[in-house]
């Protein structure tokens, strides 16, 4: 078996940025096996040689020079994590003269990230869309509901709450999310809570052996993780949402980060932000 090769994501922020584009262009590589370290805020000279130690250690015991995606605005920093012994790209580097090249301006070369706090109109949106979303889960409070973006609904573990927090953080949409239980599965009309607000709904259903699955580590053999009872909720969820004309998808093989655009492109929710 091939030695791990050693990844390093460097970043004078959060080291997000860095993170999603480097694991976007290590995924092409999926035949191959990756060891990552992430070093956010890595803002001064002196922790910008500490790295290089790190990542000059690492090339020295494996006996290969580590990958560094390195997302860094400061150019002595930068400067200083070129002379690693790694193969570095620079994402500034790389794209940021050609912008300025296409703009005819020059770049302010701000500290503000794209994951910082900014514009602060940006960031609140976001944190009210969170807020929004924590206090409409799982169908708690019909309070309010009416400036719902849009209202998840499936049987419970079908993934409705990672959903919505991550449409509320990523995209600042106000998200709540109904549980389906057994009297709502059961019954001809849509819950009571939901009903007023059908244009808004979305549902999601699973595959019943996942749902078996991830209600098995929740409540070990019990009635609740039966792979019976997951066939028979999955099946009224789906015919559920089929009566009425609501829009579904299955969230067994999809990501929550497929599953956010998926739900914005189905209801046409723009990003608030």
């Amino acid at each position: 078996m091939n030695t791990p090769r050693h990844v390093f994501y460097i970043s004078d922020r959060t080291g997000l940025t860095a993170e999603n584009i480097g694991e976007a262009l290590l995924n092409q590589f999926g035949n191959l096996q990756f060891k990552r370290s992430t070093y956010p805020f890595i803002d001064t000279p002196e922790k910008a040689l500490a790295v290089v130690e790190k990542v000059n250690r690492s090339a020295q015991e494996h006996g290969v020079r580590p990958i560094a995606f390195v997302s860094v605005v400061n150019h002595e920093i930068r400067h200083i994590i070129k002379e690693a012994n790694a193969f570095v790209i620079n994402f500034f580097d790389t794209f940021l003269g050609q912008l300025e090249k296409e703009l005819n301006a020059q770049a302010t070369l701000s500290l503000q990230g794209h994951h910082s706090i900014g514009n602060t109109q940006r960031y609140d949106a976001r944190m009210e869309a969170v807020n929004f979303s924590l206090n409409h889960d799982d169908g708690v409070s019909d309070k309010n509901l009416k400036e719902a973006d849009v209202i998840l609904m499936g049987v419970s573990r079908s993934g409705k709450t990672p959903t919505c927090l991550y449409l509320a953080l990523q995209y600042g949409i106000r998200a709540a999310n109904y549980p389906l239980i057994p009297d709502d599965l059961e019954s001809t009309d849509l819950p009571r809570m939901v009903k007023p607000y059908k244009d808004k709904l979305f549902g999601l259903t699973i595959q019943p052996e996942r749902l078996q699955a991830i209600r098995q580590e929740r409540r070990p053999n019990s009635t609740y993780a039966k792979i019976d009872t997951c066939r028979s909720e999955v099946s009224d969820a789906q015919a559920m949402f089929k009566r009425f004309n609501i829009p579904f998808t299955n969230t067994t093989d999809k990501s929550v980060e497929e599953l956010a655009v998926h739900i914005l492109q189905a209801c046409k929710l723009k990003r608030r932000f």
